[in-house]
């Protein structure tokens, strides 16, 4: 079947970049863009008139939300109140366990993933928590996490994160990093099984991806074991460094070296790879420049930064500064890594935060923000047929419109989509071809009763908080109320 949508401005690829037709149209078949422009002079089978809209790429976010997130419970408190967030020790040795049912867990992948795709979000590369876990994810978990985006026609990038330890506080309110290894091994044999078991399903929707957690929590013999099976299998990799200076110190304690000069020397960086955050490099956020240039580093070996600008900007942290990592020509991606997973609001945050660290106003460019949600995704999966829209391209469509009251006016369109719209704009989403989004909604999908539970699962979520916490506070101790309140 041959669809054509019309849109005030389309944004096709050309020369090796996107490009903007006003009055454009944007053509597919089956799964795959066969025109981008204006006068097509083909037949078509369907037509759809966006109107005043932005007729965009599908984004690519690699470092997706894929739960019912803690960022509105963990990214305001004291650092004394933030290590009750942790497990405790006692936690990790006698009393660590699985929070949730798997109908639960299989609810809240499906909220999750529902979000995604509601702001426009194609591609993703999926990121989950793992307090409420006896340890972390497993094979059974992700197979019903593929069950659900192939149901839901999302493409992902999937497989079980694992761990060789984790972080805890003891009782004397220090922090540590215990450790299993055993389950870390065991983790990696999960996560190679899956890959191979799953990687090409639902009309090849569904990749293989390896996702260790944090640095900190993975020995560097199931680091080199990941690369090893990485590159063998042809599979992405995506592993968090480089965003705390407690990891750095760790990693300065143990190895005598910073995140990434030791991703380096270990032979883990590569155009597969894939780092989130990377805050904390030499030369940057007051760490000093001794040792490797790890800009260099990133660069030289094709290696992707995943910029998250909100929980960085919710956690106090931000690039120093997104220009030096785009001129030293370090591929970057975005990540939305918090709810609401609203890319689009997302790129407005990194254009701001880029202008306030860099200290001026052309810092922070529309064009880069939107290539990262786009063309710097597709970079890091080797996808040339992703992140844009050009003849052969996979038709992955977002459609944002900007007819509402409350939009504003319209200038040029891709700043008016950073400065005043965001993601409730988001109308149609086509994956592969097949819309799965539609007046921004998931069609047949009861929304109030989503709504309802999803409510009922974070209250058992939070209050779990207190069982893992070294002092054993209650929820309202460890997440205050902003104001007072008063019960009836």
């Amino acid at each position: 079947m041959r669809t054509k949508i019309t849109g005030r401005f389309v944004v096709g690829y050309e020369g090796g970049d996107h490009v903007v037709y006003r009055d454009g149209e944007v053509v597919y078949e089956d799964d795959r863009v066969v025109h981008v422009g204006h006068g097509f002079a083909g037949r078509v089978d369907r037509t759809i008139e966006a109107g005043d809209a932005i007729v965009s790429p599908g984004f690519v976010d690699l470092n997706a939300l894929a739960d019912i997130d803690h960022g509105i419970l963990d990214t305001f408190q004291s650092s004394e109140l933030a290590l009750g967030l942790q497990w405790s020790e006692e936690y990790f040795l006698n009393r660590r366990h699985e929070l949730f049912s798997p109908d639960d867990e299989r609810f809240q992948r499906r909220y999750a993933l529902i979000q995604l795709l509601l702001n426009g979000i194609t591609t993703a590369m999926p990121i989950a928590a793992e307090t409420y876990r006896a340890w972390c994810e497993t094979y059974e978990q992700l197979a019903d996490v593929a069950q659900i985006a192939g149901d839901l026609g999302i493409r992902i990038y999937l497989g079980p994160a694992y761990r060789s330890g984790i972080n805890v506080v003891r009782s004397d309110g220090s922090r540590d990093v215990l450790w299993d290894r055993a389950r870390g091994e065991d983790g990696l044999e999960q996560a190679v099984r899956f890959v191979r078991d799953f990687d090409g399903a639902f009309e090849g929707r569904i990749r293989g991806a390896f996702l260790p957690c944090r640095i900190e929590t993975v020995t560097l013999d199931l680091l080199r074991a990941t690369k090893r099976h990485a590159d063998e299998l042809g599979f992405p990799i995506k592993l968090h460094a480089a965003q705390g200076l407690p990891e750095l110190a760790l990693m300065r304690q143990w190895h005598g070296k910073r995140s990434i000069e030791l991703l380096g020397e270990i032979g883990f960086l590569g155009p597969n790879v894939a780092i989130p955050h990377v805050y904390y490099i030499g030369g940057h956020n007051g760490v000093e420049a001794s040792g490797a240039d790890e800009l260099a580093l990133l660069r030289d070996s094709g290696t992707t930064v995943v910029h998250c600008p909100i929980p960085g900007a919710r956690h106090a942290r931000s690039l120093d500064t997104l220009e030096r990592y785009l001129q030293a020509g370090v591929n970057v991606a975005i990540g939305t890594d918090m709810f609401p997973p609203d890319i689009i609001r997302t790129l407005d945050y990194g254009s701001n935060m880029a202008k306030q660290r860099a200290g001026n106003q052309t810092a922070g460019a529309p064009a880069d923000l939107f290539r990262a949600a786009t063309l710097g995704g597709a970079t890091m999966l080797g996808r040339d047929d992703l992140g844009r829209l050009a003849p052969g391209a996979k038709a992955d469509i977002a459609v944002i419109d900007l007819s509402a009251l409350r939009t504003g006016v319209i200038e040029d369109p891709i700043r008016t989509l950073l400065m005043h719209a965001n993601g409730r704009d988001v109308k149609t989403v086509i994956v592969d071809g097949r819309t799965v989004v539609e007046n921004g909604t998931i069609p047949g999908l009861d929304v109030e009763a989503t709504r309802r539970r999803a409510q009922a699962y974070f209250e058992t979520y939070r209050v779990a908080y207190s069982e893992r916490d070294y002092l054993r506070r209650s929820p309202d101790q460890l997440f205050p109320p902003t104001f007072r309140v008063v019960e009836r």
